[in-house]
């Protein structure tokens, strides 16, 4: 399913030896501003930080100007295209990065037992996320309330019990598609942003810029607005006197409101801090967060089969028996709408595969690790969702599960009654708490990766607290050398303290709270179908249009060419049924992402210079031959 390219070996600056050079170094590069400028600052006269201005304009290789351009090494032809990799060829006029402020080395090498103070405000320079880290914040989004409280809509349109697992695999399988494609481009452009990174620099700035407006403002805040009022609203029925019951908790007391939004902005209060503080503090979050949902999973699973193999439980409740004298598929709606509808619930339980992409410049190995998370996390979730499924179908009759918004409080009260409410409801609660902290945390780096490229004013795109210098302190050190003492501190103690994107994070927040109190969820659901579709429909597109224009593109995963044209259709399937179905809110939609246009104009493009007939020197490269 994938090759991994040899890298080739690169000229160090004295041209006297040859030494491996780690891709991922170079390619850090590309969101880094050099160590004799101002961390967050570009040269430029519009003295905009990004990174197309800063690697993709200033350091063209083909260039005429560029020594690197006339070395015998690197003749100018053009029998080939460009790529990633020749993009930051090392040459005479560049220093290796290990020389550097940052202190930068081949990773595997040997380290002495130094205390760094790496300097500067790039979170590209400062990786310290794991392929673990990786894993939470793809499953910690992932899962969050939708397998505990919404098989409902996909039980009631797929009409039977193996119908409904189908949907759920089928979901799972399209999902993963598109978490494969997006494995391949975050291993041929490894820098944080995301789906911003990969329309800029395969459409042009406009493209990005649209997706920018779009998740900043609505999509990103709007989701984890949605996941703080879930929160809410299940501690208020944990700790109220109905908790007991299986059925829904009343919320249409205004009082009931306010406390479900007030406890709500308490949650992301306190997620914010979290990710504000370290990014160290907030990926272990995350990773005990994903280890409590696969471990409550798991025990819903095992309950099930318990209770389906002995025919009992702990309260009075007679378990389901429909699956025993019924065939499993007897009912299935044969009507092509509810398929749909079913599916698309489906989808949306398992939105959240492209989070790690939105960090990969943080990403110690990016072209290594992020492969082995997507093909890691993907299969575990739909594992999960699938047993999960099975063992509502087990125990609850059809019908309660057709007419529940909270399937697994109610799973709970009916095996183990008041306890199995209560424990259930808290489930849920720290299930939806792990995803807030996920969807934060990916959430900052958009909009710092949107600050840093000029599509937001550039205090976004600063580390630290403002008006400081950000300075974060690591311990690095010889695992055969260095004492216990030492190698546990390093483990243990939060040594990149507010080395996070303070002001992209609280942006963010504040934008969440606002959707908290203000919010319509059934608008924002809409939105998110017509316009994230969209945007992956595109970014999808442009792995394909990559493929063709830029075939010796260095790529260390590749994904099978099927597998970006499934995505593609079902993408497109989904947003003709969304116009269809609401053809009024999809207008809207349309009409807010074309807002964007008159605004990048003005803003991107008017700042950038480029509104007086000067070329667009996005990153498109086969536009330099007339092949576009």
């Amino acid at each position: 399913m994938s090759r991994a390219p040899t890298y080739a070996s690169l000229t160090s600056h004295t041209n006297a030896t040859r030494r491996p050079r780690d891709s991922l170094e170079l390619a850090s590069l590309a969101s880094s501003t050099p160590t004799s400028s101002p961390a967050s600052r570009s040269s430029s006269p519009s003295g905009i930080s990004s990174s197309r201005k800063i690697s993709l304009s200033g350091e063209d290789p083909l260039s005429p100007s560029n020594p690197a351009a006339r070395t015998p090494q690197r003749p100018l032809t053009h029998g080939r295209s460009l790529s990633v990799s020749s993009v930051f060829d090392f040459a005479s006029n560049l220093f290796p990065l290990s020389t550097t402020a940052a202190g930068y080395t081949s990773i595997g090498s040997a380290q002495n037992n130094v205390l760094d103070l790496v300097d500067g405000g790039n979170l590209e320079k400062h990786k310290s996320i794991t392929y673990l880290n990786g894993l939470s914040l793809i499953v910690g989004l992932i899962i969050g309330s939708g397998i505990f409280s919404s098989p409902a809509q996909i039980t009631t349109n797929a009409g039977s019990p193996g119908a409904s697992l189908v949907v759920w695999f089928v979901a799972g399988i399209l999902a993963w598609t598109g978490a494969a494609s997006y494995a391949e481009l975050g291993g041929a452009i490894p820098l944080n942003g995301g789906a911003q990174v990969y329309l800029s620099k395969i459409f042009g700035d406009l493209f990005g810029f649209l997706f920018t407006w779009s998740s900043v403002f609505v999509l990103k805040p709007g989701s984890a607005a949605i996941i703080a009022i879930i929160f809410g609203e299940y501690i208020v029925r944990a700790f109220s006197p109905t908790s007991t019951s299986s059925d829904p908790l009343p919320n249409t007391s205004i009082s009931i409101i306010w406390i479900n939004k007030g406890i709500s902005l308490l949650a992301l209060a306190l997620v914010t801090g979290l990710n504000c503080i370290s990014t160290k503090l907030a990926t272990r979050t995350g990773d005990i967060f994903m280890f409590f949902k696969f471990l409550a999973l798991l025990c819903i699973a095992i309950t099930g089969l318990i209770v389906a193999v002995t025919n009992r439980t702990l309260t009075s409740f007679i378990p389901n028996q429909d699956w025993k004298t019924t065939s499993w598929f007897a009912g299935t709606n044969i009507n092509a709408s509810n398929w749909a509808v079913a599916l698309y619930a489906g989808l949306w339980a398992f939105d959240g595969w492209d989070n790690t992409n939105f960090v990969l410049g943080e990403f110690r190995n990016p072209s290594r690790d992020l492969p082995r998370v997507i093909h890691t996390a993907m299969p575990l979730v739909i594992l999960s969702y699938l047993l999960a499924t099975l063992s509502y179908t087990l125990v609850l009759p059809d019908k309660i599960i057709a007419s529940s918004n909270t399937i697994a409080v109610t799973f709970g009260a009916r095996v183990f009654g008041p306890v199995g409410a209560l424990v259930l409801a808290l489930t849920v609660s720290a299930s939806c708490f792990g995803a807030l902290n996920a969807t934060t945390f990916t959430s900052g780096r958009l909009v710092y990766a949107a600050g840093k490229e000029g599509y937001l004013p550039a205090v976004f795109g600063t580390v630290g607290m403002p008006g400081t210098k950000p300075k974060s302190m690591r311990l690095r050190s010889n695992s055969n050398t260095t004492s216990f003492r030492s190698r546990f501190l390093a483990k243990v103690t939060v040594d990149d303290t507010f080395f996070t994107p303070i002001t992209a994070i609280v942006f963010n927040s504040l934008l969440t709270a606002l959707y908290v109190l203000t919010g319509s969820f059934s608008t924002l659901v809409t939105f998110y179908g017509v316009a994230g579709y969209s945007f992956y429909f595109l970014t999808v597109l442009g792995l394909i249009v990559l493929r063709i224009k830029e075939p010796h593109l260095e790529r260390p995963y590749r994904t099978w060419i099927s597998t970006p044209i499934i995505f593609c259709c079902v993408s497109l399937f989904l947003l003709s049924r969304a116009v269809f179905a609401r053809p009024f809110q999809t207008i809207v939609v349309v009409v807010f992402v074309g807002a964007g246009v008159p605004v990048w104009w003005l803003w991107v493009r008017g700042k950038d210079g480029r509104g007086r007939g000067e070329e667009s020197k996005e990153w498109r490269f086969w536009r330099r031959w007339g092949r576009w």
